[in-house]
């Protein structure tokens, strides 16, 4: 889930100490972990210009709050970073790491000069001097030491640093993802999110994430090898947030053992998404306490609004083409982790953001709440019962995880909106799914159980997502509703949701017989009759499209 850690695109971070209102220091991180997180590589995509940024939370203005650290406004250059701990979906957070870091803002200090950013990719532009090893070994070290005295984790052992061609760094992702996952679960991954609407139906995941995390690589930190890469044709002045970024993982890995630390998650996806973005988080933390070190002020003192971190991701075509579910799996580890270490970091300092180590968060509901990280509030254990003798032995179970409320918050912003989404994912408590797939025809059943924190938001979520049900497979026929069972067939099989208590159980793709199953085998009562008309109609859609696909 992590073959390395951090590969950056970059967008020549030109270092202007040109003082103007017209731009400020800002550099914006997209690093694209998604997808099984693959490794951790890093990328960065060159950009224009960052454009003017209107606001920067807390009621201030981009020239008030500017004024306020006392920090002298600069002009900006922007880079977009993919962190390439991807490739494993939303299934397995699909979200899991398609990490975009569409991150920070870079306030520079006296003479400041923008450091370039985490790796970056490079333009296609005109070919940039190739640097010189000695510097590049120098410069390391020293951004290394200040890392070092900011995070209080000391070196243990040099770390390997290398620079290498842009085909080298290419070669060696593609290598690594393919060694990662097998094809067979990475297409399981993709047809779980097609299968929650969070990707659209025949999407090529697989191929798609390989452009786009391979489109201009920059540099990374292989914690299998421990060693640090920078692409030769990125210039010095440019490395220095990239490496604040890389080297804090490659401190954190003689410490913590990074990626032992983050697969001991598994198999629970939504734990280890979390675990994904305690390392982000608190690397993008360190990367900012570097960037104002010399300013009298810290990455504690910074609104962490994303909403501020918007850039230009027009030169990055394939970004541009991401499904929104993507996009927004990329930003996560990055925003909702530097939210989370910066909550930790307020009391504790960063002796406190060591020890989550230790004690690493159970959720991406404790990265997205640190109060609930803080006090120790766990999610329930959530199970499926065993259902294939009631599929027969033509279906192939494929898939099974937890989506956690990040993934819930995604499936339900997908139909109803993030205002309606946020408060209803807001009261998830565990769940669980699983996906069978028909070998022949491909068809698929997906069922989800979810627990809800009190029966009124059981309620809640049923009248809501009965809706996004709705929406999601748009024309339906028989659509029988009580308070809390639900039901209509599509070309695709019948459709059902059900609430008891504070449970929810949605089962698409398959007949009302399996569903009657699924609910006796959970233990509930039986579900409202359905009219034998409807029966039926479930059973021909089946057989329809069964027919029709061979």
């Amino acid at each position: 889930m992590n073959f390395f850690r951090n590969v950056f695109q970059f967008e020549l971070a030109k270092n202007l100490r040109d003082i103007t209102s017209e731009h400020r220091s800002a550099a914006i991180f997209i690093p694209f972990s998604g997808l099984r997180e693959v490794g951790r590589p890093r990328r960065c995509l060159r950009t224009a210009a960052h454009p003017t940024i209107n606001r920067l939370g807390l009621g201030m203005d981009r020239v008030s709050y500017h004024a306020a650290l006392d920090l002298p406004k600069q002009r900006c250059s922007s880079v977009i970073c993919y962190s390439r701990k991807t490739m494993h979906l939303l299934s397995e957070r699909v979200v899991k790491r398609l990490c975009v870091l569409v991150l920070i803002v870079l306030w520079f200090v006296d003479g400041g000069t923008l450091g370039a950013q985490q790796a970056a990719t490079a333009p296609a532009a005109a070919a940039q001097p190739k640097v010189n090893n000695a510097e590049f070994a120098a410069t390391a070290n020293e951004v290394l030491q200040q890392v070092s005295e900011i995070t209080g984790l000391k070196l243990l052992a040099p770390v390997k640093k290398t620079l290498r061609s842009r085909d080298e760094i290419r070669a060696y992702v593609i290598r690594e993802m393919d060694e990662e996952k097998k094809p067979a679960e990475r297409y399981a991954e993709a047809r779980s999110a097609e299968a929650f609407g969070l990707l659209p139906k025949g999407f090529d995941l697989d191929n798609f994430m390989i452009d786009l995390l391979t489109e201009q690589i920059a540099g990374l930190y292989d914690p299998k090898a421990r060693e640090f890469y920078i692409a030769d044709w990125i210039p010095l002045e440019d490395q220095r947030m990239v490496m604040a970024h890389e080297l804090t993982h490659a401190l954190q890995d003689q410490h913590f053992q990074i990626e032992a630390w983050e697969k001991a998650a598994r198999p629970n996806d939504d734990a280890e998404l979390a675990r994904e973005a305690v390392l982000e988080g608190s690397a993008m933390a360190a990367m900012m306490d570097y960037l104002l070190k010399g300013t009298g002020h810290s990455v504690e003192d910074l609104p962490i609004d994303p909403s501020m971190f918007a850039g230009d991701m027009s030169k990055s075509p394939k970004l541009q083409e991401a499904p929104p579910f993507l996009k927004d799996a990329m930003i996560f580890p990055y925003f909702g982790g530097l939210t989370f270490s910066t909550a930790i970091l307020k009391p504790g300092g960063w002796n406190g953001l060591s020890a989550v180590f230790g004690k690493p968060p159970l959720s991406t509901q404790q990265i997205m709440h640190p109060a609930l990280y803080k006090s120790g509030q766990a999610p329930a254990q959530v199970t499926i019962p065993s259902f294939e003798k009631l599929l027969g032995p033509e279906w192939t179970k494929i898939d099974e995880n937890v989506m956690g409320e990040f993934g819930w918050k995604e499936i339900l912003k997908q139909f109803l909106g993030e205002e309606r989404a946020t408060p209803l994912a807001a009261a998830w408590n565990g769940d669980s799914y699983v996906l069978y797939e028909e070998k022949q025809t491909k068809r698929l059943i997906l069922m989800a159980r979810l627990r809800l924190d009190k029966e009124e938001a059981a309620g809640r979520f049923f009248g809501q997502y009965a809706e996004a049900l709705e929406k999601k497979y748009g024309v339906h026929e028989n659509a029988p509703r009580s308070s809390n069972f639900f039901s209509f067939e599509t070309l695709d099989g019948g459709v059902f949701l059900r609430c008891v208590g504070t449970e929810c159980i949605s089962v698409e793709g398959t007949s009302r017989t399996v569903f009657d199953g699924i609910n006796g085998m959970i233990g509930w009562p039986a579900a409202p009759a359905a009219s034998k008309a409807a029966d039926t109609a479930s059973g021909l859609a089946v057989n329809a499209v069964a027919f029709a696909k061979r």
